[in-house]
């Protein structure tokens, strides 16, 4: 009891400081761009045309809503943390004794606590994208949950969960098999700190694993969005889109695949021109 507290005080933490980082990404991953690319230097001092990067872009919105703007979304993000690590350790503690791979077992965790987390996520997610057209649709919990419910039905609640649960599924399942692959064949056993070694390899594969799978989560949260009633779910920032395979189909067709990735050194795709009236790329 006292480990499963302690997760999600950690948890709630680290959710309130990454808030403002998790606000920018969605934007940016909408195709949102208040502020026009600027002349600058990449990390090897060649001078390209960037795009503004997470502190600039969150000064924007501190601007216009202050400080406590950059967490907006924040209540239904931290149900969504604290009930997926309560249902991540129920899962598991139930599958403790059975007799399944590691890996399987997580993967149960994973998937149970995603499902039952989407529909904060949603919320989250339709919370911060209304910056865009400054509406006031979804500002609280429970008028989010009726409005959602009302427009769309129980389905609206998981709008996005299909890539977002492939996703994870996985992005668990090459992250293990990597790290397994690094610390059988890799590291040497007679190393005396093969165990740390092995921490480590567990962190980097992990890494690698979130860079290649980021294009589901970047489908889900376009999903999650998409055609919901506001500006930054509907055309011109993103296309009405028929299922996640199509949006899938169209952001690679694009080259956005990796769009919102990265925060910093955010160069201008080539081909794209900054559309003021738009605030986007064209």
């Amino acid at each position: 009891m006292a480990d499963a507290a302690s997760q999600v005080l950690l948890g709630s933490g680290l959710t309130i400081l990454s808030q403002p980082l998790m606000y920018v990404k969605v934007l940016i991953q909408v195709g949102y761009e208040p502020l026009p690319p600027t002349i600058g230097r990449n990390i090897f001092g060649r001078q390209v045309c960037q795009l503004p990067g997470l502190f600039c872009y969150a000064q924007h919105i501190a601007s216009i809503d202050g400080k406590r703007g950059l967490f907006t979304g924040l209540t239904p993000r931290l149900c969504s943390g604290v009930l997926g690590t309560v249902v991540h350790g129920k899962v598991l503690q139930h599958y403790q004794e059975c007799d399944k791979v590691e890996t399987t077992r997580e993967m149960m965790a994973r998937s149970a606590a995603t499902l039952i987390t989407h529909p904060f996520h949603v919320i989250t997610l339709r919370s911060m994208v209304q910056f865009i057209g400054r509406e006031s649709k979804y500002c609280g919990l429970c008028d989010s949950i009726v409005t959602i419910y009302r427009e769309e039905g129980i389905l609206g609640f998981f709008a996005g969960l299909i890539p977002r649960l492939l996703g994870d599924i996985i992005s668990l399942w090459l992250c293990n098999s990597l790290a397994y692959l690094v610390n059988t064949y890799a590291l040497d056993s007679g190393v005396s700190t093969m165990n740390e070694m092995k921490s480590y390899s567990q962190a980097v594969t992990g890494f690698f694993a979130s860079m290649l799978t980021y294009p589901f989560v970047l489908v889900s949260n376009l999903m999650a969005v998409n055609n919901c009633g506001l500006a930054g779910g509907c055309p011109p920032y993103s296309p009405v889109y028929n299922s996640w395979i199509d949006c899938w189909c169209m952001l690679q067709k694009e080259g956005n695949m990796s769009r919102g990735n990265s925060l910093f050194f955010r160069k201008v795709p080539f081909g794209k021109t900054y559309c003021c009236d738009l605030r986007m790329l064209i």
